[in-house]
């Protein structure tokens, strides 16, 4: 692991990198650190798991391929965990319908290799700006209740599903619904909740009290 020297104009915002190859973790660093971000390198996704603090801003830059946990088996981990640290995944030509997947499965954006400079420091300040308003939104538990309060009593029960870890094919199952319509349900709750991210919308049923105890009106 290499830390490159603070960057005071982010706040508290970490760039996090993980990739196998040095020379990309090495030449990220550099590119980051002149830009004015405070980064952290990882050689691998179980180093950088081990070591992740879901208290720290920021976003992760990641591989999507690596020997051992694969990119999008840390996204699934950190989802599991609740930490909802915007990730930019890195990709191959070969690999960008796997980041699609990737995006539907709560993944920030992804940039397939070779990118302009410009356009990865452009998205990772997109990537910190909507960390900063997911942990702000957090800490507004009654906006959090303001917005439950909008949805449906049906939206209210998908949602309570959706924090269960449960997949749409289960949801449509046991509410006796069509896939479709869940899906719909699904993109209503995200909207209404303002969030793109289930691990966000876990945090924001956790603020209310947990998945079993959200409020009924």
């Amino acid at each position: 692991m290499t830390e490159s020297r603070p960057a005071p104009v982010v706040g508290d915002a970490t760039v996090f990198v993980v990739d196998d190859d040095e020379g990309v973790r090495h030449s990220l660093a550099i590119l980051l650190d002149t830009a004015g971000y405070r980064t952290k390198s990882f050689a691998s996704a179980t180093e950088f798991l081990a070591q992740y603090d879901s208290g720290r801003s920021g976003c992760l830059l990641l591989d999507m391929r690596m020997p051992g946990m694969s990119g999008m088996e840390l996204l699934h981990a950190l989802g599991q965990r609740g930490a909802f640290l915007p990730v930019i995944f890195i990709t191959g030509h070969g690999d960008v319908p796997l980041a699609v997947e990737a995006m539907k499965d709560g993944a920030f954006d992804f940039l397939q290799k070779p990118f302009a400079q410009q356009d990865l420091l452009e998205r990772v300040g997109r990537a910190i700006a909507s960390d900063a308003e997911a942990r702000a939104t957090l800490g507004r538990t009654e906006e959090i209740r303001r917005r439950y309060g909008t949805l449906t009593p049906r939206e209210r029960e998908v949602m309570s599903m959706i924090v269960d870890g449960s997949a749409n094919k289960v949801i449509a199952m046991d509410l006796k619904l069509s896939e479709r319509t869940v899906e719909i349900h699904r993109s209503r709750v995200m909207e209404k909740m303002a969030t793109r991210s289930v691990a966000h919308l876990v945090k924001m049923a956790m603020a209310m009290g947990g998945p079993d105890r959200l409020p009924a009106g």
